[in-house]
């Protein structure tokens, strides 16, 4: 789940966590792997997001987890699932029946022991287009290329800048009013993470900032709206989105991918 607030400038204020907090940051990025690994075989025509959030539901309390968007800010469900032009935080509901050419990102929070871990995934809902296809794959390697850029003194503009770049170079958009965020101790907190822009943008990396990275990928604009739910982010112009996540943690040697 994104940081809703859009900043204009670098904020300060980033936790730098201890070996400790790491460590129980990586348990929480366990359990929202596993869940992640195991939704696909549930993805399937016919299947409403509504089942979708209670298997993700019911996984997590197995898992003595917490599903951290329930009730955060209002959010009624354990998941977001998230439908072709639906950008982000998708509510699931028993109306929302997954068809044959969908894609969906499914987007899971876990909190275990007080610590969060956060990562989303797109799935294919039987064959799907190839236009489809291609953004889901592109989508998935602007991920992996603002992966790259994280490593100890580099600006955080670099993984904005290098993730636009290859979604341009693509023919597609990147979301701007939706980012990536710092995240361990709370749901959101500082940096806010752009997937977009300039790669000068004042605050760099340093060893113990765990942040994530999940950009949002569009086949035409980049522009959104919120629906009257307050949660619900589409494309205006109704074309295809596609986004994926991961926690990672920024290290001496570079990066630790905590939910990969």
């Amino acid at each position: 789940m994104h940081d809703r607030k859009r900043r204009k400038s670098p904020v300060r204020g980033v936790i730098i966590k201890n070996e400790a907090q790491i460590a129980g940051i990586r348990k929480a990025c366990k359990a929202t792997k596993e869940i992640l690994d195991g939704i696909g075989e549930h993805i399937k025509p016919g299947i409403t997001t509504e089942a979708i959030n209670t298997i993700v539901h019911d996984h997590t309390l197995r898992l003595d987890a917490i599903p951290a968007p329930l009730n955060y800010r209002g959010f009624p469900k354990s998941v977001c699932t998230s439908i072709n032009e639906v950008v982000c935080h998708g509510i699931p509901s028993p109306n929302a029946i997954l068809a044959e050419g969908d894609i969906i990102n499914v987007d899971v929070t876990c909190i275990v022991e007080g610590y969060y871990g956060d990562a989303s995934r797109m799935f294919t809902v039987g064959k799907v287009s190839d236009e489809a296809q291609k953004l889901v794959t592109v989508a998935a390697e602007c991920l992996q290329i603002g992966i790259e850029q994280v490593q100890p003194g580099k600006d955080f503009g670099e993984i904005g800048f290098h993730i636009e770049k290859h979604a341009q170079e693509n023919g597609y958009s990147v979301v701007r009013d939706f980012g990536g965020h710092g995240i361990g101790l709370g749901f959101h907190e500082e940096p806010h993470v752009f997937h977009f822009g300039s790669r000068r943008r004042g605050i760099r990396m340093k060893p113990g900032m765990v942040f994530t990275i999940e950009p949002m990928i569009n086949v035409g604009v980049y522009n959104v709206k919120i629906l009257s739910d307050g949660w619900t982010v589409l494309t205006t112009d109704k074309k295809l989105s596609a986004q994926w996540e991961h926690t990672v943690a920024v290290t001496n040697g570079g990066c630790e991918v905590l939910t990969g």
